[in-house]
Order: structure tokens, then C-alpha cells, then sequence
């Protein structure tokens, strides 16, 4: 069978993590081999990456930010994601280079072709056969979010809502410029009909029967 890279990206709350548990197992349930990544954080070295830019206490300026992204990306989809597509598998991953652009691009105000450019470059052109967007108004997303947690939220997660509603709007821009590779799914509803949404947008591309 054909590899797949299938990326999801939404804002904090938006379900990423459920969607992706149901789709792993519906994938593996029709003989897909699948590989569940995440950005930052996907390798050992993405792991001390992601400490640092979603946990460290002191202050870490826009520019580094963003740079220890591309620093962790580089490194996932040489030695991860490439390795897998090329063995067939569906790379199934949380966040890629659409948050970037959201969040250090715009969010940050870094520029949002100044970021593509360097993530581009970082993953040497690596571009997802699709993205799925679960599109979540801010405020029940950060309702979510303190409804698990608590208090403890990360770094960009305790930016103030202005922030989150920039990345929203960024993904929605994103969304509406490539409509081909995004799949954008109201993750207001519930879980379950989400996922029958998103498994019926993929099964052609994971050749699967709907």
C-alpha cells in the first residue's frame, strides 16, 4: 500500500488527540500499519525541543521560538516521518508546519511566509497528503482545556484569547487557500460524528472502503 502523511492541526481543545486515538484504530483495523507522531516532540531530541518551548520558565523571544520548531521538525521527518512513508505506513500527525505558521507567523507576527519558508526548508518540502482542521471556537477550547488540567496550561496554551483567535483565524485562512489538502471539520460536534466525517474524507486516500 501507498504511505501516507495525514496531518491535524485545530486550536487547544479542539480534539486532536481523541480523533487521533479513533482514527489509529479504525486504520489498523482495516490492515493499515500506522505511525502516531506529534510535533514538537516526535523524537528524543523533539522531546528536550518541546520542554523548552512549551515549558520553560524564563522568556524565550519569537525568533528562538520559532526556530527550535524548524530545529525539531528537521530532525522528525528525516529520521520519522520519511522513514515511514517510504515503508507504506499512514503517518498520523499532531500539528506540522500550518501551526507554525499560525501561531509564530501570525499569532507571533513573525510573518507568515518567513515561517513557511524556514519550515519548508526545515522538512525539506515535505507536504501533507492531508490536513484536517477540527475548527473550535476559542472560548469552549480553552474551557476544554481547563476542564482537563486544571490550571496547568503551557506556554502558548496561557496566551491571552486575542492570541488563539489569531490562530484560528490564520488556520481558516490556510484552510480556504488550499482547499484540496484540508479537510476543515466543526469539532463542536460530538466526537463520534466527527471522526465518521474525517474516516469518510480519507478512505479513498488510505485505500479503505468507506
Amino acid at each position: 500500500m501507498t504511505g501516507r502523511f495525514i496531518t491535524l492541526e485545530g486550536g487547544d481543545g479542539a480534539g486532536k488527540t481523541t480523533q487521533a486515538e479513533s482514527l489509529t484504530e479504525w486504520l489498523e483495523a482495516n490492515g493499515r500499519t500506522v505511525v502516531r507522531t506529534r510535533e514538537p516532540g516526535g523524537t528524543d531530541l523533539g522531546l528536550r525541543i518541546r520542554e523548552i518551548v512549551l515549558h520553560e520558565r524564563g522568556h524565550v523571544s519569537a525568533r528562538a521560538e520559532a526556530l527550535l520548531y524548524a530545529a525539531d521538525r528537521a530532525h522528525h521527518i528525516e529520521t520519522v516521518v520519511r522513514p515511514a512513508i517510504a515503508r507504506g505506513d499512514v503517518v498520523l500527525q499532531d500539528r506540522y508546519i500550518d501551526s507554525s505558521v499560525a501561531y509564530q507567523g501570525v499569532a507571533r507576527g513573525l510573518g507568515a511566509e518567513h515561517i513557511r519558508s524556514v519550515s519548508d526548508w526545515a522538512a525539506d518540502g515535505l507536504v501533507p497528503d492531508r490536513t484536517v482542521l477540527l475548527d473550535l471556537d476559542v472560548t469552549e477550547g480553552r474551557a476544554r482545556v481547563a476542564a482537563a488540567r486544571g490550571d496547568t496550561f503551557d506556554r502558548l496554551e496561557s496566551e491571552a484569547a486575542a492570541f488563539h483567535e489569531s490562530v484560528r483565524a490564520a488556520f481558516l485562512g490556510m484552510a480556504a487557500a488550499e482547499p484540496e489538502r484540508f479537510l476543515v471539520v466543526d469539532a463542536a460536534e460530538p466526537a463520534d460524528v466527527v471522526q465518521q466525517r474525517i474516516r469518510r474524507a480519507l478512505a479513498p486516500l488510505v485505500e479503505i472502503d468507506a
